[in-house]
């Protein structure tokens, strides 16, 4: 056996139980913390083809709120008493996987736990040297394809566009954001929930227009910020947002549903927009995305974000929170806009 195959100590390096998130009960409305419990639970050593990692920092994201339900939908719904999972970040402490040595940084989707196990198949490894290792959770992760992607292939963005993005200080939206700018937008437009994630989107991020929806209706504030309307739309709200994107579209506008955080705690049926009918009109495009659909683009999203945060061009932010047991408390804060950028959780060393 190679030396890169072999067990690398793994006894010595793995703790017999560490600490994992647990949902414990389906919330029905707005999640508690009653709705989950942090348990120790075993640290498997790894098998033929497997490593194992004690994860650095794991991502909270507002569709995880979807899998809390019992229903069929296009990622398995968590399983009541049992580990939750979700991006991560870590370093290798045992491999027995070619290629895959201790020390060695590692992305993966087995995160709310202190460590992980699991195929070497479904691991990247990953590089300080190109960005600190949390920007793999967010600019340069999944996060960061899901917003270059919706805005250049599932919304068939174009030079010279104007562009609307909602829930725009979020992790997502601000990159949406820059990339049109960056991609020559002719103007963008976001909206925001407090004024200081406004002034963060026109002073920071380069928005040229941006509002606080909770200041007025979001149809009256979109018409002031685009008088001219609006030929992209990147959802991650849905409910009045999408309502006011689909009466300020010029014709053949499309839209990018992302999300619709909205209505994710919703224990009552919600009210389309009222104005659906404008799409036959307009000859509007409304295109629902997921990232695991953009593999593809992988190679090329990762080359030209990276040269964007390496010069500067493209900012991001995370808010960062410490210690596994503020898991829950994160989570709840992402549902309740309380992040600007991404929410990440970051486990002591």
């Amino acid at each position: 056996m190679s030396a890169s195959a072999s067990p690398h100590a793994a006894d010595a390096s793995l703790p017999a139980t560490a600490r994992a998130w647990h949902l414990v009960a389906r919330p029905s409305g707005w999640p508690t913390p009653e709705d989950f419990a942090l348990r120790e639970v075993p640290v498997a050593e790894p098998a033929e083809g497997e490593i194992a990692v004690r994860n650095l920092h794991f991502s909270v994201d507002p569709y995880m709120r979807g899998r809390m339900n019992d229903v069929k939908s296009y990622i398995a719904p968590f399983k009541l008493d049992e580990p939750m999972d979700g991006g991560a970040v870590g370093v290798v402490v045992a491999s027995r996987a070619e290629g895959f040595a201790p020390g060695d940084h590692v992305a993966h989707f087995v995160g709310w736990r202190e460590y992980a196990t699991l195929p070497a198949k479904h691991a990247t490894k990953i590089s300080e040297e190109v960005a600190p290792l949390t920007a793999f959770l967010s600019v340069l992760g999944a996060t960061g394809l899901t917003a270059y992607a919706g805005l250049l292939k599932s919304a068939s963005f174009k030079e010279g566009d104007t562009v609307f993005v909602s829930g725009a200080a979020g992790a997502v939206g601000s990159q949406v954001g820059q990339i049109a700018k960056l991609k020559g937008a002719a103007r963008v437009i976001g909206s925001a929930g407090s004024d200081e994630k406004v002034r963060v989107l026109k002073e920071e991020y380069g928005f040229d227009a941006a509002f606080n929806y909770k200041s007025a209706p979001v149809a009256e504030q979109l018409r002031e910020a685009a008088p001219d309307g609006i030929d992209v739309y990147f959802d991650n709200v849905g409910g009045d947002h999408l309502e006011a994107a689909l009466s300020s579209f010029n014709t053949f506008g499309r839209a990018t549903i992302c999300g619709m955080i909205s209505q994710y705690n919703a224990t009552e049926p919600t009210p389309a927009p009222r104005n659906l009918a404008l799409i036959i009109g307009k000859r509007l495009r409304l295109q629902g995305m997921l990232v695991s659909d953009e593999t593809a683009l992988q190679p090329q999203f990762f080359e030209e974000v990276s040269a964007w945060v390496r010069s500067g061009e493209l900012k991001y932010r995370e808010t960062i929170v410490e210690g596994i047991e503020s898991g829950v408390d994160a989570f709840l804060g992402v549902l309740k806009g309380e992040n600007t950028g991404k929410m990440i959780v970051s486990l002591a060393d």
